[in-house]
């Protein structure tokens, strides 16, 4: 096979693996509560799971969880492409323990992209202007309306000072644990009518 058909094969490959997570986006308007129902009880539960690996792995993560004035947390986002790639999570914004509403984060990425990986993100909002500035948003960019801080841990194993000092602090985590080299900036978030 020549080097045309290659890159051309391999591109169009790529945007049939964007094509196909960009349709597994997409909501209907027509669901029934049972339906709604159903969906926001899996994402709460799957919610309840990803902090809680959060508080078991990273020391001085609860504390700041018991500071911060709202916290996003997308149990599942799945991530995945060749070439061109893609990644999308539903999760819920829960604010002193009760639930505010429930969102979908969605991005897009270009270059060296192959595979596909599923994490947790958690999105803690410390401050009271950068929370109310997050729910008045009619969709919020990370990087753009705010700064996302990648939370680091410190020699002593906990969240370190510098991090916690931030309006805004991300937390992405495998089943491997916390990872470090990764980037939410151009995530886009929107509110889900669940």
């Amino acid at each position: 096979m020549n080097r045309r058909n290659f890159v051309t094969r391999m591109a169009g490959s790529g945007l049939l693996v964007a094509t196909a997570m960009a349709a597994g986006c997409t909501t209907t308007g027509s669901s029934d509560s049972k339906d709604a129902a159903a969906r926001r009880q899996e994402i709460d539960a799957g919610a309840d799971g990803a902090l809680n690996r959060l508080f078991t792995s990273v020391n001085g993560s609860r504390e700041l969880a018991d500071k911060a004035q709202g916290i996003l947390v997308f149990p599942r986002v799945l991530a995945g492409g060749l070439v061109i790639g893609g990644e999308y999570g539903d999760g819920v914004l829960r604010s002193k323990g009760a639930n505010v509403g429930y969102y979908r984060t969605l991005a897009a990425s270009f270059g060296l992209t192959a595979g596909g990986q599923s994490r947790s993100v958690i999105i803690m909002f410390m401050t009271p202007e950068a929370y109310n500035k997050f729910l008045q948003a009619k969709g919020w960019t990370a990087g753009v309306d705010a700064s996302v801080a990648l939370a680091k841990v410190g020699a002593n194993g906990k969240v370190d000072t510098v991090t916690g000092q931030q309006p805004v602090i991300g937390f992405v985590q495998t089943n491997a644990g916390l990872m470090f080299d990764v980037s939410l900036d151009g995530s886009k978030i929107s509110k889900l009518d669940l």
